[in-house]
């Protein structure tokens, strides 16, 4: 629990105000009982032995009684009044430290690269940032109102017991030694089901997003059962664990009530002779028991928080394996500028890469400039490492060996937001964002006028599908783009980029949905209109990228060919083979 410290030190005048607020209701509730043995004792007391002690009349023992019950009122008031201001002090400090929490898990996962997340996945840190922050809120509330109280009521408890009837002081040590054995015994039965729980939860969210993610491929493949049969397995596992923790929990309420009335009964029984042998007052006896029930629930007390916490000591420690986990890529301390944010000049100088923790390179020596306003396109064998080159330019993983330069500054020199200002990025899954067509365009420039909007979707060639939606850029989008087809999707993703004007733009095989009138459509638009863009182009299609300023080919991480359509036709037998595979002799001129 010491990694929540940070987060709540904002918090150490409200966390006092509530620590003070404790004692004040922990000295209430000790106070009571004291009054009680007074009101006790001196109503079992005959009204003619008092009367012959000279001590009091009818009236004033009513007056006295009066007092005294008035008093008891008092300290009623001021423990509940207590209770409820930390209550609400307690609810509104783990409020405030869940909120610090999330948006630090948040922010410290936009930092990630690739390599982060997949570490972690992505199911794993969405469970981190709400399952477990949820813990955390609860523990933090309790230990509050708990954890704070318990040494308080129970040192406190103690001290008042032993000055009441000291004689009955081993009723108050042998309970203590059977809870604790108790509480020790459950502790470490429960503990290891903690971690446990939190991995199955992971499992559980897994295999959740995976089946909602690819529903239509669970669906086409008629693999419902099997889905099903593989979340139930999980549910199951879960559920298991779960209840093996909620049945000890079970077992031990039940049984610390039964250790709490035999404690009573000790009390009485014990207490009762020593009344008999005239050594104590009954309401001493019964003072001294309200002194031992209030130490027995500083132990139930401790005794849930002995449970709570080593679950929220487990989502702790997860949350702080993604706050304490250092991402690959990170600005330099001294960063440079791009003298020429306008255009763009992209070298790449013996660049190899390889995958966190893979053994191998998936690049291998890539060199090539790409000149600023031409259009650079990449084709190559499946996993030839097409996309892994153009993801290296916004330094969505950073290369192992060499140099990529923009307008000859290396990339690892300026800041990655700088860097990324001069990008438009268009994956190959398009994915667009919960809102409508406007903000999902937006998103490439807040700031963006109505004009580019428009240009940018008449460029992309999705102004015809707007202009025929009934809301046009207020078109509500769902989640992912669910609302929207394939090509529209990636239409709109490409769009989004335009819409930033940025002197880079990527394609990472962003016309795959695209059908071939579209595509030349769409690639003639870019010519005309972005001739000052340094473009790269990632394609399986030969048609898509034949007319681009220069064509890369790549198999298995290398560069094999370099140069123009014509070029490669006559040098290259892998572009050549590729391309007479896709048109014919009379489309390849």
């Amino acid at each position: 629990m010491i990694k929540l410290f940070p987060f709540i030190r904002k918090y150490y005048l409200m966390i006092a105000l509530v620590i003070v607020l404790l004692f004040i209701q922990a000295m209430a509730d000790l106070t009571l009982p004291d009054y009680l043995a007074k009101i006790v004792n001196y109503g079992i007391q005959p009204l003619e032995a008092q009367q012959s002690a000279g001590s009091v009349t009818v009236e004033s023992q009513s007056n006295l009684v009066l007092n005294t019950g008035l008093m008891m009122l008092v300290l009623t008031l001021v423990s509940v009044t207590a209770a409820i201001s930390v209550g609400l002090l307690s609810a509104r400090v783990a409020a405030g430290v869940a909120r610090d929490l999330r948006d630090s898990v948040f922010t410290r996962v936009l930092d990630f690269s690739s390599g982060e997340i997949s570490q972690f996945s992505s199911a794993s840190l969405i469970t981190r940032a709400t399952n477990d922050v949820t813990q955390l809120q609860t523990v933090t509330q309790m230990i509050m109102r708990m954890v704070f109280y318990a040494p308080i009521i129970g040192i406190g408890g103690f001290i008042k017991a032993l000055n009441t009837a000291p004689s009955l002081l081993w009723v108050i040590i042998l309970m203590a030694v059977i809870v604790l054995g108790v509480i020790i015994s459950a502790f470490a039965i429960v503990l290891p089901k903690y971690k446990i729980i939190q991995q199955l939860l992971d499992k559980l969210n897994l295999v959740m997003r995976e089946n909602l993610n690819g529903l239509f491929v669970v669906r086409a493949f008629n693999q419902q059962k099997h889905e099903e049969a593989r979340f139930d397995q999980a549910n199951k596992d879960l559920t298991k664990t779960t209840l093996f923790v909620s049945r000890v929990m079970v077992f031990l309420m039940p049984l610390m009530m039964f250790l709490m009335s035999a404690t009573s009964l000790v009390v009485v029984w014990a207490g009762a002779q020593h009344v008999e042998a005239g050594q104590l007052q009954v309401g001493d006896m019964m003072a001294f028991m309200q002194y031992t029930m209030q130490i027995f629930m500083a132990f139930m007390f401790m005794a849930m928080m002995f449970f709570i916490i080593p679950r929220a000591s487990v989502s702790a420690e997860r949350i702080a394996e993604v706050l304490n986990t250092t991402p690959l890529i990170n600005d330099p301390v001294n960063p440079r500028k791009f003298s020429d944010k306008s255009r763009a000049r992209v070298e790449f100088r013996d660049v190899s890469f390889h995958y966190p923790d893979a053994e191998e390179d998936v690049l291998h020596n890539v060199s090539f400039t790409a000149e600023a306003g031409k259009t650079t396109a990449f084709i190559g064998t499946t996993g030839s490492g097409k996309s892994t080159v153009v993801s290296l330019i916004p330094r969505f993983y950073d290369l192992t060996k060499g140099e990529i330069l923009i307008n000859g500054v290396n990339i690892k020199d300026v800041n990655r937001s700088d860097l990324r200002d001069m990008i438009g990025y268009i994956p190959q899954k398009s994915n667009l964002f919960t809102g409508t067509i406007r903000s999902n365009l937006l998103f490439g420039d807040n700031e963006a006028s109505e004009e580019t909007i428009l240009k940018a979707s008449e460029i992309a060639q999705a102004a015809d599908f707007i202009n025929t939606a009934e809301e046009g850029l207020e078109m509500s989008i769902s989640q992912g783009g669910g609302n929207v087809s394939g090509g529209q999707r990636q239409r709109l993703a490409i769009a989004r980029a335009l819409v930033k004007k940025a002197p880079i733009l990527i394609f990472d095989d962003s016309f795959s949905a695209l059908d071939f009138r579209t595509d030349a459509a769409l690639r003639a638009a870019l010519k005309d209109q972005l001739s000052g863009s340094t473009i790269f182009l990632v394609s399986q299609r030969v048609s898509t990228i034949k007319n681009s300023d220069q064509i890369i080919v790549l198999n298995e991480g290398k560069i094999i060919g370099k140069g123009t359509h014509s070029e490669l036709l006559e040098t290259n037998e892998i572009y050549r083979d590729i391309a007479l595979s896709q048109l014919t002799p009379e489309e390849l001129k």
